[in-house]
């Protein structure tokens, strides 16, 4: 087993993690937008906004950058990614753009394919781009809507997932009306979530 080397107590390598997704998550969907590329933010980026348009309090950072776009643009979305200085690599079955050529995965914009299921046994393909709204007054990022955040979170439903739906309740922006405007299968997983709000 490697050997965990423990540095000192950082609030300011706290603060640059943070800075850093948030910063690559500007420059990605930049470079997106300068090539009139369709896509949006999803995964834990797009949760954080959403909560945040609540409750600033309850927002949870998150480690990478997740943007749904086609996969008929993945020729133009890798050029001008790479042209925005990102790596380009597919490494256990996911397509990522590194930050620099030694960058982790951690440190990187994953893509999720609209329209598709991300893994087999999921019962619902993931959401069009167009199922997205503009960042009001913000740096022009487009983001998932919230019906379509939530059919996504629930179709995956891992236990990151599910800790995202959980913010999303504990805000609000979810609550007991919306079991029954989903599929069967999501709808009951909702009300799980719903019953159980502290896990």
């Amino acid at each position: 087993m490697a050997t965990v080397i423990i540095g000192p107590f950082s609030l300011e390598r706290v603060v640059n993690a943070v800075e850093k997704v948030r910063q690559r998550l500007l420059k990605a969907a930049g470079a997106l937008r300068s090539a009139n590329i369709p896509y949006a933010v999803v995964g834990g980026n797009a949760v954080a906004l959403w909560v945040s348009r609540v409750d600033e309090s309850a927002v949870r950072n998150t480690q990478d950058v997740d943007l749904l776009v086609r996969r008929t643009d993945f020729t133009a979305v890798k050029m001008a990614l790479e042209s925005a200085g990102f790596v380009y690599r597919h490494t256990a079955g996911l397509d990522v753009f590194l930050d620099n050529p030694s960058a982790t995965p951690r440190e990187a914009v994953h893509l999720v394919f609209a329209n598709e299921k991300v893994r087999p046994q999921e019962p619902l393909k993931t959401p069009d781009v167009t199922e997205s709204e503009e960042y009001p007054g913000g740096p022009g990022l487009r983001v998932i809507s919230l019906a379509a955040l939530v059919q996504i979170k629930l179709t995956a439903f891992r236990d990151k997932d599910r800790m995202h739906l959980r913010d999303l309740i504990e805000v609000g922006l979810i609550n007991a009306d919306w079991p029954a405007r989903l599929a069967p299968e999501l709808g009951q997983r909702l009300r799980e979530l719903l019953n159980t709000p502290e896990g």
